[in-house]
Parts: C-alpha cells; sequence; structure tokens
C-alpha cells in the first residue's frame, strides 16, 4: 500500500504519469497499474484520465491527503529506527529563495560538524515552489519569507530580518548618498528578479506605496546574475543586505540603504508539521535557533507581529 500512495504523491508533484513514473524509477505501465489497483480498492475513481493527467476528483485529493500523512509518517519511522540503530544519519533536502541562498552555509556547516554523517541537497526554489515541494514531501525544510504570503500549517523558526539595499557604482547618479528612498532609486534603471519571485513582489509592493512603479532593464531569476550586472558599474539593483555581503562588495559596489518607508521581512526555516518531528528535521530545527541567535537583526518579534 506504502508504495502506491508514494505513486500517487509523485503524480501529485508531477502531474504527467511519465515524469512520476520517472521519478519513482518504475515504468509508466507500473505506476498506472498501481493507481488502478489503489482505485479499485477504494472503490472509486481517484484521477482524472484523458489522453494525460487531468486532476484529481474529489475522492482522490482526500485520499492524497491520506497519502502525505501516512507516507511521511512512514517516513519518519523508519528514519528514527535508523537513528536507534546508528545514530544520526541520512539526508536531508533544503529548498531556499534566492534571496536566503547565501545563509544556508550557516546552517549546514554547523550541523555537519555536529552530524558528519548527514549529507544535503540545496535547491533554489522561489516561494510558492518550495510550499509545494513541502507538501509533496519532496524536501524536508524550505527556507522562505514568514511574513508576507500565506504559509498554511507549517512550523516556523524565524532566522533574520531581510532589509534592503541598492546596490550601484559610487559614481553612478544615486552613488554617493547615505540612504536612498524608494521613489528615487525607481528612477534609475534597475535589474531585479523575475516577477514569480517573493522577493520581486516585495519590492514591487514598496515601489507602489512609494506612488511610484518600475520597468526593469533586466530581469533573472539568478542573484549571481544580478551581482554580476551590478559589479560592471553600468547597472543597479535592489537586494536584501545579508545577499549583498556574502556576494561581497567591492570598491566599484555600495550598498545603500533604501528608506523612507523602511521595510524588513522575516525568512525562516519551514518544515511540515509533524509530531514527533523526524530526528533530522528536529536537529535541524534546532541548529536554525542556535544560528538566528547568533545572526544581525534578529529582532524577529517587530517582523512577526
Amino acid at each position: 500500500m506504502i508504495d502506491k500512495l508514494e505513486f500517487l504523491i509523485a503524480l501529485a508533484g508531477e502531474k504527467h504519469f511519465g515524469r512520476a513514473a520517472e521519478i519513482s524509477n518504475v515504468s509508466q505501465p507500473t505506476l498506472s497499474a498501481a493507481i488502478k489497483q489503489l482505485e479499485d480498492s477504494f472503490g472509486t475513481l481517484l484521477v482524472n484520465r484523458g489522453s494525460r493527467f487531468q486532476g484529481f476528483t474529489p475522492e482522490g485529493e482526500r485520499v492524497l491527503a491520506w497519502a502525505r500523512r501516512i507516507v511521511g509518517d512512514a517516513r519518519a519511522m523508519r528514519e528514527d529506527i535508523e537513528t536507534v540503530k546508528h545514530g544520526l544519519s541520512g539526508h536531508i533536502r533544503l529548498a531556499a529563495i534566492p534571496t536566503a541562498l547565501a545563509i544556508t552555509a550557516e546552517l549546514t556547516t554547523p550541523f555537519r560538524a555536529r552530524h558528519p554523517g548527514v549529507k544535503f541537497t540545496v535547491l533554489s526554489r522561489n516561494s510558492i515552489e518550495i510550499l509545494r515541494m513541502l507538501e509533496n514531501l519532496e524536501i524536508d525544510a524550505g527556507l522562505t519569507y514568514l511574513d508576507n504570503e500565506p504559509l498554511g500549517k507549517l512550523n516556523r523558526e524565524p532566522l533574520y530580518l531581510e532589509q534592503y539595499r541598492l546596490l550601484t557604482s559610487p559614481d553612478s547618479e544615486l552613488g554617493d548618498r547615505k540612504s536612498v528612498t524608494w521613489s528615487e532609486v525607481a528612477k534609475i534603471p534597475l535589474c531585479l528578479l523575475t516577477p514569480d519571485m517573493q522577493n520581486r513582489r516585495i519590492i514591487d509592493q514598496m515601489l507602489f506605496k512609494a506612488g511610484v512603479t518600475v520597468t526593469p532593464m533586466l530581469e533573472s531569476n539568478s542573484m549571481i546574475v544580478l551581482y554580476a550586472h551590478v559589479r560592471t558599474g553600468k547597472w543597479a539593483s535592489i537586494m536584501p543586505a545579508m545577499m549583498a555581503e556574502t556576494l561581497g562588495l567591492t570598491d566599484r559596489i555600495r550598498a545603500i540603504p533604501i528608506v523612507e518607508p523602511e521595510s524588513v521581512h522575516a525568512i525562516g526555516l519551514v518544515t511540515v508539521h509533524r509530531d514527533p518531528m523526524t530526528p533530522l528535521t528536529a536537529a535541524l530545527v534546532d541548529t536554525a535557533k542556535h544560528v538566528a541567535s547568533t545572526l544581525p537583526d534578529t529582532t524577529l518579534e517587530k517582523a512577526l507581529r
């Protein structure tokens, strides 16, 4: 039964029979037959089929919700037993929004020092993808915004406050300023993240509050691409202060605080609510709590009110 429920979850994540079979390491006929067997056992159609996947029936959605719970608990049970037998080991899959990628090393490095038998996979994803991957058990935890868009029933561990800077060359139009306003930033050519990124939506909201809009001269889903353009001295961008510091400020790049209005947003670790937590997730949350106490700008209560 568990393997059939795993197939159902894979189908929910991929929304395509062939891709779901591929990530499940089985043939498509095997996956289709397993789901048909599930339908026979429940006596109802779970998946709407045509020439391709067309979504789940209402009964299928209910079974999918139970499947996520049952499969998650089964995996947690196996992990718990393995920890009792061999100590903490295994694999943590972590997804982070692009602006929080720089902080992942602050989590993985102390974690590995305490638990050298654990390996990590770190993926760059937008906030919506992170929520979907958590729901479908594709990742164990995410690093994302805690206070800007709904997170649903997830456990949250705040890490730091994201504050914003204009990155530009010292000899640019605003390059000699100690601070700039959002309305001033809108007057210069910018390169920004793509609109599917929550950071970009936050920036657009701040510009809207200032009564202005902006049309970026370049968009990318990669902070590295944006930073590479700023380094030429011919472009400007808006980035979180911590990301700018991690990428490295040179004598050709200034990070100027953006004020009026000041904007801060909480970044943190999110995990699926499960009691008890899996040993790996519990250890990761403990590490996050320690890291939060050592990072600057940890006055998170204000941002989370």
